[in-house]
């Protein structure tokens, strides 16, 4: 999978914004200032992802690929290697849960904007 690929995608959803907080080589994406998505630039190709707990742990044990959240809340978020058994598909739907859970947490007044 290619970086440039999920930056493309992540970018799609509505009111998202990219910057980088926490050093050169972690892209962070927002959604109303609400982090949905990490991206690691730095070769390791990771990915850290918001997730329903139940979920999570699901996914963990399906895939090889998906550990705990890397320096995250382990309950709520995942890193995906993407270098592992996952596809392009299955990590775009992962993708639109995270943000899909974070629009849920945002304020009445910026979900009407998305919903």
């Amino acid at each position: 999978m290619i970086i440039e690929d999920i930056r493309v995608y992540c970018l799609s959803k509505q009111f998202t914004t990219e910057d980088m907080p926490f050093d050169d080589s972690t892209l962070v994406f927002r959604v109303y200032n609400k982090i949905f998505a990490l991206l690691s630039l730095d070769g390791n190709m990771h990915l850290n992802l918001k997730c329903e707990p139940e979920k999570a742990i699901e996914l963990r044990e399906h895939y090889s690929c998906i550990i705990p959240g890397f320096h995250m809340n382990k309950k709520h978020w995942n890193t995906i290697i993407l270098s592992g058994n996952i596809e392009k598909k299955s990590v775009f739907q992962l993708i639109d849960h995270s943000y899909d859970l974070v629009v849920r947490g945002l304020a009445a007044h910026q979900r009407k904007t998305i919903l």
